[in-house]
């Protein structure tokens, strides 16, 4: 991974899977951000949990998490204390949108399905927000956002 970001003035984007290989491997130590993609589920609040003190003990600056599918404000709330407890902090709130699945259905992207829907406008506050908080830095290899948890 190191050879893919290294261009300094590059930010490199990477989904990688819901697992904690590579952070126990260390395959994500040239990260300056990595975004804990979290469901209001136990698994899945769970794998967020065991996740942060990996990154932490990695040196990476910057760990956010992201809210997922959420349809209900119990759910907000479930994952917002969950985070509040365990010292994360929430970046963006994404929530279920069914414009999701369709698009999936008819083998387009959301966007060119519907670049209205909720979920679009969401990422596209986390880009800004992204961008407002983490710089590039020339003295890294690179930015690189990451999700390890879907």
């Amino acid at each position: 991974m190191g050879e893919i970001v290294s261009e300094a003035d590059k930010i490199t984007v990477m989904d990688m899977e819901a697992s904690l290989e590579h952070l126990s491997r260390g395959t994500v130590r040239h990260v300056d951000v990595m975004l804990i993609v979290t469901e209001p589920y136990y698994r899945s609040l769970e794998t967020a949990r065991r996740t942060l003190p990996l990154a932490r003990a990695l040196g990476i600056n910057h760990i956010y998490a992201v809210v997922n599918k959420y349809r209900s404000a119990e759910d907000q709330k479930a994952v917002t204390d969950f985070c509040k407890n365990n010292d994360l902090e929430i970046i963006a709130k994404i929530p279920f949108d069914p414009n999701v699945t369709q698009a999936d259905l008819e083998g387009k992207s959301l966007y060119d399905f519907n670049s209205e829907s909720s979920v679009v406008k969401e990422v596209e506050k986390l880009a800004e927000t992204l961008r407002e908080r983490v710089p590039l830095n020339n003295s890294s290899a690179s930015n690189v956002l990451s999700k390890p948890n879907c």
